[in-house]
């Protein structure tokens, strides 16, 4: 079978470089072999979302510019909107069409949660099911040993909010970690694709590069397998670290993996 080559083109990736945690594990999980044939057979094992961390099965052929992927639980970006008890009366009041960006909503199966988007950056929030328009609110985290890192937390999501402009500003040079999530997703597909590591190092770091210094012991290729490798981890597990969910352990998700 020929190699297939839609991963060649590395624009066709650079949206990874501006992806938070949530949004880079749902790219991990949504290349996984057995989470796409669990997407195919939704209808017959409704309950197969829960096995990867998900609320609901969402679909792979989405990436996570389009996909709203409900992790359970709720990763710590997640702002939770609630009816203020005993407002006062200057209290903000909700309006939903005045958050800005492009808006997704979805009902998770308990409550609607909101991913919505704009230059670069990503928001959800999860909205009591007793909250309306006009009403005043209040946001919620959860209670942790460690309350300052969640406050942080909120606060830095709160923070995209204050931040929005009206007009277009230059963003920073993506970050060394960044550059690395890019090169690792393009790296994979090539090889769920059924390229070689040469290959796939042509694809990554021009054919030239790899003439010069491609050799067995070479640094180059130990990099191209690195990749690869690490690739291949977080697919297969390694995504929910990244969506801040328990691991599997290694005889469940196996079990789940290789049944009929």
């Amino acid at each position: 079978m020929a190699e297939s080559d839609h991963w060649h083109p590395g624009a066709a990736y650079l949206y990874v470089l501006h992806l938070d945690g949530p949004a880079l594990a749902w790219e991990y999980l949504r290349r996984h072999p057995d989470y796409r044939r669990d997407w195919l057979r939704r209808r017959r094992h409704p309950g197969a979302a829960q096995h990867w961390g998900l609320r609901l099965l969402e679909d792979p052929a989405l990436d996570a510019r389009d996909a709203h992927p409900a992790w359970f639980p709720d990763h710590d970006s997640v702002v939770q909107l609630y009816p203020d008890a005993d407002p006062p009366p200057d209290a903000a009041r909700f309006a939903f069409w005045h958050l800005p960006g492009r808006k997704q909503l979805i009902h998770d199966g308990r409550r609607l949660v909101l991913a919505t988007r704009w230059a670069g950056c990503c928001l959800r929030l999860a909205f009591a099911s007793d909250l309306a328009d006009g009403m005043a609110y209040a946001y919620a985290m959860r209670a942790s040993p460690d309350p300052c890192s969640r406050c942080r937390a909120l606060v830095g999501e709160l923070d995209k909010l204050v931040a929005v402009a009206p007009t277009a500003l230059a963003g920073a040079r993506p970050s060394t970690t960044a550059l690395l999530e890019l090169r690792t997703l393009q790296a994979l597909d090539g090889t769920l694709a059924g390229a070689s590591l040469r290959a796939v190092a042509d694809v990554l770091f021009g054919t030239a590069a790899v003439a010069k210094d491609w050799h067995a012991d070479g640094a180059l290729r130990a990099r191209v397998r690195r990749l690869v490798r690490r690739g291949q981890t977080l697919m297969r597990g390694g995504y929910r670290r990244l969506a801040q969910l328990h691991p599997h352990t290694q005889g469940r998700f196996a079990s789940f993996a290789k049944r009929p």
